[in-house]
């Protein structure tokens, strides 16, 4: 699950602090949690998660609230649903067999793929699939369908398709050509910009076909253990290396609980790994530290490809320019990604603060980025 944001609504309710404050650190944490509690008192937020920590180790909150349905305590050792949060590792895989020469990203997908992309980018006529790349693919830039949240040429699209058939559990082949049937393209390869589901599952099958693994698998070997992630793994697909085996939070749809729905199988390489606030920030720093890449690899991983009035997208990655959004907000950036669930995994390279966590609720996949704006913002008065 996923969702571009709609900047309008980031822009509504956002009031800047008091500017040039003193800030002692007991001041700090303590506006930023009353924050956080406002934000957990939002109508349909039954739990929420919040890591947030400072590049230098001055700063270091991770705060939970709520419970299980049983009344068990969540703790920051809950795995929660990262959705669309998932991109990200999808686009580090890539980029992982990228350095070690098993592709280019200038790769054509049916190069790897061969009859599974025929006929899946007809537009007007003519057949697209064999020029799209692996670039096409991680930058939204195919101009594919997308099988989530694009109208299909009948029935429902994968979003319905969630809710009419939770116990479906969907296999990525059966993805494509559920896109291939019911869906069309929206402009030839590289020509524009349109968020799809459905490349990064012709990426996860890629890593699949040249790795000669899993995904869940290849996540396992070259990035959860690795980086000590053991509270990270793929929902429905594989457990966390922690033993004992710690319950995924629950997950709302508004007053839904959707945790449980085989359904979410559809999510695949496009969202389907659950984490902690903790391991998504030791990911994250990894990733951009070049710890997982090559610096000239993460560079490429930051070609920027205009998403929407401040926002960008890159190979995975999403760029917020705050400032860009209205010249009220501080002259911050945000580099990360977002799902839908209302869960965030961002780097702010003005304060060097990386944060990451969830509200576990559908109904927050604007409001989150209202939350880390505010957040943010009280550290950028301290630093006036």
């Amino acid at each position: 699950m996923k969702r571009t944001l709609l900047i309008t609504l980031l822009l509504t309710g956002l009031l800047l602090k008091g500017v040039g404050r003193a800030y002692s650190q007991e001041t700090l944490t303590q506006e930023i949690r009353n924050v956080f509690d406002k934000y957990v008192r939002e109508e349909g937020v039954y739990n929420a998660f919040f890591r947030m920590e400072s590049a230098d180790g001055t700063l270091n909150l991770d705060w939970v609230s709520g419970q299980f349905d049983s009344g068990e305590k969540l703790t920051k050792n809950t795995p929660f649903y990262t959705a669309s949060i998932g991109k990200t590792f999808t686009a580090a895989a890539i980029a992982i067999l990228s350095d070690k020469g098993a592709l280019s990203f200038e790769d054509k997908v049916a190069d790897h793929l061969g009859s599974m992309v025929a006929g899946l980018h007809i537009l007007d006529g003519q057949d697209y699939s064999g020029q799209i790349t692996i670039h096409h693919l991680l930058s939204h830039t195919s101009g594919l369908p997308d099988y989530f949240e694009d109208q299909p040429v009948s029935g429902a699209n994968m979003m319905q398709q969630l809710f009419i058939n939770p116990s479906r559990f969907w296999q990525p082949e059966e993805l494509i050509e559920y896109t291939r049937a019911n869906f069309r393209s929206h402009f030839p390869p590289g020509k524009g910009y349109h968020y799809t589901d459905t490349e990064y599952i012709l990426l996860g099958l890629v890593i699949e076909k040249v790795s000669g693994m899993k995904l869940h698998t290849y996540f396992q070997k070259h990035i959860f253990a690795p980086l000590s992630l053991e509270l990270t793994s793929m929902n429905l697909r594989s457990e966390p290396m922690a033993t004992p085996d710690f319950p995924m939070a629950e997950l709302y749809a508004g007053p839904m609980e959707i945790s449980g729905y085989q359904s979410l199988s559809a999510d695949w390489a496009g969202g389907a790994v659950r984490s902690t606030g903790n391991n998504l920030n030791t990911f994250l720093k990894a990733l951009l530290g070049e710890a997982l890449i090559k610096k000239e690899t993460l560079v490429q991983m930051q070609q920027w490809t205009p998403e929407s009035r401040g926002t960008w997208y890159g190979y995975g990655l999403r760029k917020w320019a705050l400032r860009e959004l209205s010249p009220d907000l501080p002259d911050l950036t945000l580099i990360g990604h977002s799902g839908s669930t209302g869960a965030f995994m961002y780097f702010c390279p003005e304060l060097e603060v990386y944060v990451s966590g969830t509200f576990n609720q559908t109904e927050m996949m604007q409001k989150h980025i209202v939350f880390l704006a505010d957040t943010l913002d009280i550290i950028n008065n301290r630093n006036k």
